[in-house]
C-alpha cells in the first residue's frame, strides 16, 4: 500500500518566520539579547538643583554664620593672648660684661711644677691644661706668683726663673685667646710700691718706680693680659694708683675684650681711701673680690660657717658687681658646700686651684690633674677612695660651672634671701610642743621670669626635713639640678625632701611664685 510522502503524518509545517531548508535553520540565533539603553551625557547640577541637595536656602545662612562666628572666635583668642603677653612682664636679660659671666680660676703654676717634681717650666703645664680646664667652664685665670716677691728693684717685666720665661708667658697668652680663655695677672703678694708708712700713702712713692710700673703694665696689656689684680693691703691701693691703672686698661679695653682691675678685699670692707669714698672707690675696679669664710688659723665649724655665709648674703652689696672666694679654710665637705654656693650666688665665682677637688692636706697636690691619677699602680684602698672622691667633686665642678652657663636664672636672676625653718631629724617630730633646734641650714632663691632656682645648704651634721609651714608660696614640685654627693636625680617634692648631713642642693622649679621678681 503506497504511502504519501506529500503530506499526511510524517511532514513538518514551516512556520511564516522560520526558513523550510535545513541551511537556513542554522543561520537562526539560539538567544536573542535586549537591545542596550542608550546611555545619558553627564550634566552639571543647576543652582536651584544644588540648594535643593544641601537642605534649601536655610542651610546657606547657617553655614555661612557658623564660619563668621568661627573666624570672629579665633581672632578674639588671637587678641587676647596678644593683650597677655603684652601686659605680662617680660625680663630682659642685662648686658654682662664677660668678667660678669665668667668663672675665674686661681692658680699658681709653681704648684704644678712641684706636684710633677719637672724642671722649671710651670707655665707650660699651664697651657697643656688648657683644654682641660675650659672643658669644666673655665673661662678666666688668675696667675699668681709670677713675679719675684723680694726682687729689688721691683721689675714686673721679669718672670721667676722657677716658673718660666718672657716668651713662655707669651706663648700661654696666645694658647688661652685661641681657647677662649683670658689671663689675669695677681700682684697681690709683691709689695708695688714697698713699705709705707699707710695704704694708701703716694705722696712717699717715687716717680720713677710709679713710671716702672706703668711701662711694665703697658708692656703686658699689649701681650693680650686681661686685667691685673691687687689686695686692699697694698700700699699701691690708692686713688691715684686705681685711677691711672684704670686709665691704662681703658686704652686697651674694646667692645668686644674688656680689661679690667680686681681688688682683692681682705676684711669686711674695702678700706676708704684718702681723698674718696666707698662708693669712690667701687668706681674705681671692675671686680671686687670678697672671701665667704673669716681667715683664721683652725679650720671652722658648720656653724661658724653658716654664721659668716648668713652674713653675707643679708648684706646688700649695692652697685658693686661681687666676686666671690671662699677665703678661709673649712673641712673638705664644707668646702664643697662652699662650691654650691658661689656658683649660685650673683656675681663671679672665683675658684682657688684645689678647690674643684677634696681640699685635704692629706691628698697631694698632684692629685689634682686627672692624669696624674692614671700614673699610680697598686693603688690600696685609702688612693682608691681617694680618687674616687676627687672624681666626684670634679663631676660637681663641672655641673655647676655649665648649669651657670646656660641657665638664665644663675646668671642674671633675682636674688632672695629665704627665712628657713626645719625640723631636726630623728630628734624632733612636728606633733612635738618643743620648738626645733637651731640648725645651721640656710637656703635662697634665684628667679627669672617663671623660672626658679632653690638652693639649700645643709652646714650642719644632722639630717633636716622641711617643715611644711615653710614657704607655701613656693611650688613644692621640682627637679634636682646637682647635689653635693652627686647623689641626687630626678624630680622631687619638697614636702617630702631631706637634708642629709653637711649636704647642698640645687633644685629648679618651673611654676611662678611670691617670690619672683
Amino acid at each position: 500500500m503506497p504511502l504519501n510522502m506529500d503530506g499526511g503524518y510524517g511532514s513538518v509545517a514551516v512556520g511564516p518566520g522560520i526558513s523550510g531548508s535545513l541551511g537556513g535553520s542554522e543561520t537562526v540565533p539560539l538567544l536573542i539579547t535586549d537591545p542596550e539603553p542608550e546611555t545619558p551625557k553627564w550634566q552639571p547640577m543647576s543652582k536651584e538643583q544644588l540648594e535643593l541637595e544641601a537642605g534649601g536656602p536655610g542651610w546657606r545662612k547657617i553655614r555661612s554664620r557658623l564660619v563668621l562666628f568661627f573666624w570672629l572666635g579665633w581672632l578674639a583668642l588671637l587678641g587676647a593672648s596678644i593683650a597677655i603677653i603684652v601686659q605680662s612682664p617680660r625680663p630682659v636679660a642685662p648686658p654682662l660684661l664677660w668678667w660678669q659671666r665668667a668663672l675665674f680660676y686661681r692658680l699658681q703654676p709653681i704648684l704644678l711644677m712641684d706636684a710633677q717634681n719637672e724642671v722649671p717650666g710651670g707655665i707650660d703645664v699651664v697651657c697643656e691644661r688648657l683644654p682641660y680646664l675650659k672643658s669644666l667652664g673655665v673661662e678666666a685665670l688668675i696667675l699668681e706668683g709670677l713675679f719675684y716677691q723680694d726682687a729689688s728693684p721691683l721689675d714686673l717685666k721679669k718672670i721667676d726663673e722657677r716658673v718660666g720665661t718672657v716668651p713662655q708667658i707669651q706663648q700661654l697668652l696666645m694658647e688661652s685667646h685661641k681657647a677662649g680663655i683670658k689671663v689675669v695677672f695677681d700682684f697681690c703678694e709683691l709689695d708695688l710700691f714697698g713699705p709705707q708708712d699707710s695704704v694708701g700713702n703716694d705722696s712717699a712713692v717715687p716717680s720713677d718706680l710709679t713710671g716702672s710700673i706703668q711701662y711694665a703694665l703697658r708692656f703686658w696689656l699689649e701681650q693680650g693680659v686681661a686685667g691685673f689684680g691687687i689686695c686692699d693691703t697694698d700700699a699701691a691701693y690708692s686713688e691715684k694708683t686705681l685711677t691711672e691703672w684704670r686709665v691704662l686698661v681703658k686704652e686697651f679695653s674694646t667692645s668686644d675684650e674688656e680689661r679690667i682691675v680686681v681688688v682683692k678685699q681682705t676684711g669686711e670692707s674695702l678700706p676708704a681711701l684718702n681723698t674718696s669714698s666707698t662708693s669712690a672707690n667701687r668706681s674705681l675696679v671692675e671686680l671686687v673680690m670678697m672671701s665667704l669664710l673669716p681667715h683664721e688659723h683652725h679650720l671652722l665649724s658648720g656653724q661658724e660657717v653658716a654664721i659668716a655665709v648668713e652674713r653675707h648674703l643679708s648684706t646688700s652689696h649695692g652697685e658693686i658687681w661681687p666676686s666671690w672666694t671662699v677665703g678661709g679654710e673649712a673641712s673638705p665637705v664644707l668646702h664643697r658646700i662652699l662650691l654650691v654656693l658661689m656658683m649660685t650666688l650673683p656675681g663671679s665665682p672665683v675658684v682657688k686651684y684645689g678647690e674643684e677637688i677634696v681640699h685635704s692636706p692629706n691628698v697631694s697636690a698632684d692629685m689634682s690633674w686627672e692624669r696624674e691619677a692614671d700614673k699610680t699602680n697598686g693603688l690600696n684602698d685609702s688612693v682608691g677612695e681617694q680618687r674616687m672622691l676627687k672624681r666626684s667633686a670634679l663631676a660637681l665642678f663641672s655641673s655647676l660651672s655649665h648649669s651657670r652657663l646656660r641657665e638664665e636664672s644663675l646668671l642674671y636672676g633675682s636674688f632672695t634671701f629665704l627665712p628657713f625653718n626645719t625640723t631636726s631629724l630623728p630628734h624632733y617630730s612636728s606633733n612635738s610642743t618643743l620648738a626645733p633646734p637651731s640648725a645651721p641650714v640656710l637656703a635662697f632663691l634665684r628667679s627669672w621670669g617663671c623660672v626658679h632656682f632653690l638652693v639649700l645648704l645643709n652646714l650642719g651634721p644632722e639630717s633636716q626635713a622641711l617643715d611644711p609651714a615653710w614657704a607655701p608660696s613656693l611650688p613644692t614640685a621640682g627637679v634636682f639640678v646637682t647635689s653635693t654627693g652627686m647623689d641626687r636625680l630626678g624630680a622631687t617634692s619638697l614636702e617630702t625632701l631631706r637634708l642629709q648631713p653637711e649636704e647642698a642642693i640645687v633644685i629648679k622649679l618651673f611654676e611662678s611664685g611670691s617670690y619672683s621678681s
